[in-house]
């Protein structure tokens, strides 16, 4: 069942900015047999962002993820990934951010929230860089861009498929890297 994404609390000299989906993803990278990292991308990136340029850390995000655009460049891994094994799209459609807190560091913004996946919830800390100035598009629309980074264990999110090397070792790293890159557009009188 999708969950609903409700819009961030609106803050007094705040924008609001909606997240692009056609111009936003989220990419992960994990180990794989311990010698490399296998990387992927979800294409499908939605919800808003208040900002105040002038209060940085007033930022407030609340953030979607549709599990089901997972491209890992192989369609039976994407599957394997998609499956009760990994992400249990069917159950589990969506992976939800909502932030908490935002605090000035010293590359940019410390942003400190709640991660749902695969139904679990846990408390995570990205480090964002951005935004960057505003521009307009031929469209009229002002646009920014920003990306924001952590590192998380799959297993504190239910993720727990593995298996053994002959080697020794496991499959599927623990760790996983991720990045998300977002182009937000913002909000004007009477368009959501």
């Amino acid at each position: 069942m999708a969950q609903t994404q409700q819009a961030p609390a609106r803050q007094p000299g705040a924008t609001t900015w909606n997240i692009d989906p056609a111009h936003s993803n989220a990419q992960f990278s994990v180990r794989h047999m311990m010698i490399s990292n296998v990387k992927g991308e979800f294409t499908k990136v939605s919800g808003q962002v208040l900002f105040d340029s002038n209060k940085p850390e007033t930022l407030s995000v609340e953030a979607s993820i549709d599990v089901s655009t997972i491209n890992t460049r192989e369609h039976d891994r994407d599957n394997h990934l998609k499956s009760p094994d990994f992400f249990h799209v069917e159950e589990y459609p969506t992976i939800t951010f909502k932030s908490k807190r935002a605090e000035k560091s010293s590359d940019g913004l410390k942003l400190t929230g709640d991660l749902t996946i695969r139904g679990t919830t846990r408390e995570v800390t990205l480090d964002v860089e951005g935004p960057t100035p505003p521009v307009k598009d031929p469209w009229g629309n002002t646009r920014v861009g920003a990306s924001a980074a952590t590192k998380i264990n799959r297993k504190d999110f239910g993720l727990m498929w593995n298996m053994p090397i002959e080697a020794g070792g496991f499959m599927v790293g623990d760790e996983v890297k991720i990045t998300v890159d977002v182009e937000l557009i913002a909000q004007t009188d009477g368009k959501k």
